[in-house]
């Protein structure tokens, strides 16, 4: 009889870990459907504002830059081919617009237990290797990026305020040739951002952004 008691309660103890591991399997897997089901931002959308943690340690969000008229938010990260070939065009865009009401607001969107190059301290070091001159913010928890729907890196979303709104007004690729700067005949984001500053309508409001898949965590 006593063990039969010890049995049983073994086996309820049992049927009760199965349906914790099945049960937090199930909700990871929901978790992941969930991210994956996100559509994101199209043209005409408000973007939600954002509280990130910067290079510097400090929290940035889109609200802090007050004089700004807009913003090039483009998801990139460290260790990706594609984003390191547009770093230097990043930075340009960065100096050349800055000025004019619309920065760069880079935001490494990885986990860095997938990608341990795309680390906080390793985004603090290529910040000042490649001379950074605008915030480069690290999404943790991964909560922004799949509010944007990007999907690679690097995924480029300019902004426009209007009415004290960041409307999305392009989405996609940097340009039309990411191997070779020299090569670009089609300047997606700077020809969306000089338009918006001239108040003229966009040749191209979408394009397909080429790069790395983003490094969800598992």
């Amino acid at each position: 009889m006593k063990n039969m008691k010890i049995l049983m309660t073994a086996f309820i103890a049992g049927l009760g870990l199965l349906s914790f591991t099945t049960e937090a399997h199930d909700k990871n897997k929901l978790q992941k459907e969930t991210v994956s089901k996100v559509k994101g931002y199209e043209v005409g959308d408000e973007a939600a504002d954002f509280k990130l943690k910067n290079i510097d340690g400090k929290m940035i969000s889109l609200s802090d830059f007050k004089t700004a008229k807009g913003f090039i938010v483009i998801f990139t990260c460290n260790h990706c081919p594609y984003a390191k070939k547009y770093e230097d065009r990043i930075i340009e865009l960065d100096k050349k617009y800055k000025n004019q009401g619309y920065p760069v607001i880079a935001i490494n969107p990885n986990d860095p237990n997938v990608q341990p190059e795309d680390g906080y301290k390793e985004m603090i070091d290529r910040a000042k290797q490649k001379g950074f001159t605008f915030p480069y913010l690290v999404d943790e928890g991964q909560k922004v990026y799949p509010q944007y729907g990007a999907t690679k890196t690097p995924h480029v979303f300019v902004l426009q305020k209007e009415k004290g709104k960041n409307i999305v007004k392009y989405i996609g690729a940097i340009d039309n040739n990411y191997d070779n700067p020299n090569d670009v005949s089609e300047y997606y984001a700077q020809d969306a951002v000089n338009a918006l500053i001239k108040g003229e309508p966009m040749k191209m409001t979408k394009t397909v952004a080429i790069g790395c898949t983003i490094k969800v965590k598992k």
